[in-house]
């Protein structure tokens, strides 16, 4: 009974061990190259579908969110035979107001008046939201897409999920002009626009002193976009 004690406590602290690596899961990984890990194409094997699509208003486009296809094992076995049910979300996406958020792996453009559609991008890319800057397109007619997502396999785990640096994107409504905005191994911390100037401000924090963690010992940078121009320039400024 003692043995059975022992192995029990032994196993709870490996467990809770592993919990604890799990978290601490570094955001950027060095070994001695400044470079992210390439990463190969989406996996042939997983099953990629798309939510209907939308259209955001006053604008000519369709989106097609897609991701890959979410398979969530119950545990049920069938009355009838041994094997599980499966649990299938055919949803990907989810839509507020001019702002598509998921874990999406591409958005594709389609005109209205048009059959063609083509991807926002061929990189592998981990996109959490898209959101449509209505209120500028209101008044400068510049029809834009803001974008948060992970591009980079920072961690070099070998896969893109939130455990990587998140960075800021832009694009016309058509998914043309597609730019990042945040510097590479620069995480993204928010975005906020500021309707009266058509400007978009953004920070970001620099893992200056290389520990692989973003902490109070790292640089806060702050960054604003002049959005009523066709050319997006990123502007630094130093409020503290």
């Amino acid at each position: 009974m003692k043995k059975l004690h022992i192995s029990i406590i032994g196993l709870a602290f490996l467990f809770l061990t592993s919990c604890k690596e799990e978290v601490e899961k570094p955001k950027v990984t060095y070994d001695g190259t400044s470079k992210a890990k390439e990463l190969a194409k989406a996996d042939s094997t997983q099953i990629q579908i798309a939510d209907l699509p939308l259209q955001m208003e006053g604008t000519d486009y369709l989106i097609h969110p897609v991701a890959d296809l979410s398979i969530r094992e119950k545990g049920i076995k069938s009355r009838y035979g041994s094997s599980s049910v499966n649990d299938l979300s055919f949803t990907i996406s989810n839509y507020g107001e001019f702002e598509i958020t998921g874990f999406l792996q591409n958005l594709k453009f389609q005109k209205v008046d048009s059959d063609s559609i083509r991807k926002l991008t061929d990189k592998p890319v981990l996109i959490q939201t898209a959101t449509y800057l209505k209120s500028v397109a209101d008044r400068t007619n510049n029809q834009i897409m803001v974008y948060t997502m992970v591009d980079m396999d920072t961690n070099k785990d070998g896969k893109l999920d939130t455990s990587d640096i998140k960075a800021l994107y832009l694009s016309d409504i058509s998914g043309d002009r597609f730019t990042k905005m945040s510097s590479d191994f620069q995480e993204l911390i928010d975005w906020k626009l500021i309707g009266s100037k058509n400007r978009l401000y953004f920070r970001t924090v620099e893992d200056t002193n290389k520990n692989g963690e973003f902490d109070k010992q790292d640089v806060v940078n702050y960054y604003f976009i002049d959005l009523s121009t066709k050319e997006w320039k990123i502007t630094g400024y130093e409020p503290v």
